[in-house]
């Protein structure tokens, strides 16, 4: 007994030993990352969990490093545990964000699922309010999509590419694309070499030369990005981290902000690198643009009176490197989670990158009329721009339609690649408003697919339609918020329904549209093939399976049984003459069965239903056994049929 009680107190006392060590490294990991020393924060909370430690706070922290650094699938996976962990209320901004990672996984309905439980704690919040407003919004996103084609430029490195500019035949664009050999020149958040401004010239015919730095007065050991020029090229505005004297100036965080500086093109040379008035050492600027008449500076940052992580500004520019307030856009582009990389193209639409609201996963790439900006919503871009990873700081050029974007999507060359892209097909982004809606049936309030959707204006001028999906439900855009409007929901069978509104009437930009069957009702005896004029349900040679084709022929025969819940039916089922007879009579069975089974499963009572085969007993033609018929002749035979019997 002393020789085990001996081992039971050695593997205390070690138990104890190792408990505190843990505890020591979970310390030393939570100051790495209170420092956003994140790549660091990364390894030691992972070699402690592989250790054995367990932690709320070390999930949180996992989870938020490598979603900081766009590691959304690993982040993912911690935030689970965390979910799973959770014995203490959590904030809600935990539910959001593994909402956000889901997608980057695409599995989008568990993260539609988590949205719904982030809003039903945060009713509030923009991000929620948007989601549930676009409950659709993968719908919209695949409407936008495919306007787009795109090539990942050769001048792409195994590092970080990003905020391409135009500059008259030149690609000016932000690249960690250095060796990194001295530590001073590593950034720990990532543990990746500090950016700097690059320059490729581009040819007539698409080729990019062999990129070099842009300017050693503009690149120093700090960051340089996201670079912007006035239309006579002498004035750049580019972000660069808080930098003086040769160091970073830190806040009391400990965090070299970023902030948005100016350089003059003097004798060929940048120089008179200014910092502009309204920077703070206490917060961040950051992604300079210009509007097309270069009278406003947009850019994104976090300083008060900013709604959620990053929000897109506005000042005016008036001379002499004085400049007005800035001014925050407002919710309809800005929300609780980042809204950054603003471009504003020569029609004044504003692009911009954003996480909150609805899109693929990571930031999603979105635009908006500044014109129409209180009478428009974010459109989302579509696919292949957008994808479940970062998509973000787009340019394009008006005349030619071709453009630039950075993805850090898994088909790229490194971390950050920049893209080219032509654009085909435009958006109307002066009625960027989406009404959405769902047809069903007045009577049984059955959804109804393959309903024709359309909008007309007070004109009488059909301004948008649509069909509703297998689910019942429609998408249309094109509509503004200046006239009224009808829509109209049409179906074969169903009587047309007309509706007149008005935006500011909808709750939510969502109408339910429901439609009153014309069929009326049959007396027994009634062939419901020949009174609703359907197709044969036909069946394969030797086969009791529904086909495809057939299922589609049901719906009518399912829609009138909920349409009339009374109404009792007899199915009948055929083959053709081929085959021995009685086998036949069986094959008849087992389809009359698969038949009745195949209603049963779209919700008709089985007591409503009969049915019986025929086998080869009941021939619509002369193809009897020995027959010269064709293959087509002989399925005319092999079917079902639907008689009222009450």
């Amino acid at each position: 007994m002393k020789l085990h009680l001996k081992y039971i107190v050695l593997a205390s006392i070690l138990f104890g030993f190792n408990a505190q060590g843990q505890e020591k490294q979970a310390d030393k990991a939570q100051t790495k990352f209170n420092s956003f020393n994140y790549a660091d924060a990364i390894q030691s909370y992972q070699d402690l969990i592989d250790d054995g430690y367990s932690s709320e706070d070390a999930y949180k922290n996992l989870g938020d490093a490598n979603y900081s650094n766009a590691n959304y699938e690993e982040a993912s996976k911690w935030y689970a545990k965390l979910l799973e962990k959770q014995t203490s209320e959590l904030d809600a901004e935990y539910l959001y964000r593994y909402a956000q990672t889901l997608k980057s996984l695409k599995k989008y309905k568990e993260s539609d699922d988590w949205m719904i439980k982030f809003e039903a704690k945060k009713a509030d919040d923009l991000r929620a309010k948007k989601f549930t407003n676009k409950t659709n919004y993968l719908a919209e996103i695949k409407k936008n999509s495919g306007r787009y084609t795109i090539k990942n430029l050769p001048i792409n490195s195994k590092e970080s590419d990003f905020s391409p500019a135009f500059y008259g035949s030149q690609l000016i664009f932000s690249s960690a694309r250095d060796s990194g050999l001295f530590t001073k020149s590593i950034h720990q958040w990532n543990n990746k070499s500090f950016l700097n401004l690059y320059t490729s010239t581009v040819s007539d015919t698409d080729e990019y030369s062999t990129p070099e730095k842009l300017s050693k007065v503009v690149n120093k050991k700090a960051h340089e990005s996201s670079p912007v020029f006035t239309k006579d090229g002498k004035t750049m505005y580019f972000t660069r981290n808080n930098f003086k004297n040769g160091s970073f100036s830190r806040d009391a965080e400990g965090v070299s902000r970023l902030k948005i500086y100016k350089a003059s093109l003097i004798d060929n040379q940048w120089t008179e690198i200014t910092e502009l008035p309204f920077n703070s050492d206490e917060f961040s600027h950051a992604h300079p643009a210009l509007n097309s008449e270069e009278t406003q500076l947009y850019f994104a940052s976090n300083r008060p009176g900013t709604l959620g992580e990053s929000d897109i500004f506005y000042v005016e520019i008036k001379g002499d490197n004085t400049y007005g307030n800035p001014i925050n856009l407002g919710n309809s582009i800005n929300t609780e989670a980042r809204e950054t990389f603003p471009f504003i193209s020569e029609d004044n639409i504003l692009y911009f990158a954003s996480d909150g609201h609805p899109g693929l996963g990571g930031l999603d790439l979105f635009g908006i009329s500044l014109d129409q900006m209180a009478d428009s919503k974010a459109i989302n871009l579509g696919e292949p721009l957008n994808s479940e990873e970062d998509d973000f700081s787009y340019i394009i050029n008006n005349s030619t339609k071709k453009g630039y974007f950075a993805s850090n999507r898994k088909t790229g060359m490194g971390s950050d690649d920049i893209y080219s892209f032509q654009e085909t097909k435009a958006l109307n982004f002066e009625c960027g408003v989406s009404v959405t809606g769902i047809v069903k049936d007045i009577k049984t309030k059955e959804i109804l697919p393959n309903a024709k959707v359309k909008i007309s204006n007070n004109l009488g001028e059909t301004v948008a339609e649509t069909m509703s999906d297998s689910n019942g439900e429609f998408i249309l855009d094109e509509v503004c918020k200046k006239e009224g409007y009808t829509i109209v929901a049409s179906k074969t069978d169903f009587n047309e329904e007309t509706m007149s509104f008005s935006l500011s009437d909808l709750k939510n930009n969502n109408i339910e549209m429901l439609l009153s069957s014309n069929v009326p009702e049959f007396g027994p005896g009634s062939d419901l093939a020949q009174k609703l004029n359907l197709e044969k349900i036909y069946f394969d040679f030797d086969k009791s399976n529904i086909r495809r084709d057939a299922q589609i022929i049901m719906e009518k025969v399912v829609a009138y049984l909920k349409q009339y819940p009374e109404a009792k039916i007899k199915i009948g089922s055929h083959t053709d003459a081929r085959g021995n007879d009685d086998y036949n009579l069986s094959l008849s069975d087992r389809r009359a069965k698969a038949t009745m089974d195949y209603l049963i499963t779209q919700g008709i009572d089985a007591l409503r239903l009969s049915a019986e085969g025929f086998g080869e007993i009941k021939l619509i033609n002369n193809c009897t056994n020995g027959s010269a018929c064709s293959s087509d002749e002989h399925q005319m035979n092999r079917r079902s049929e639907f008689i009222v019997v009450e």
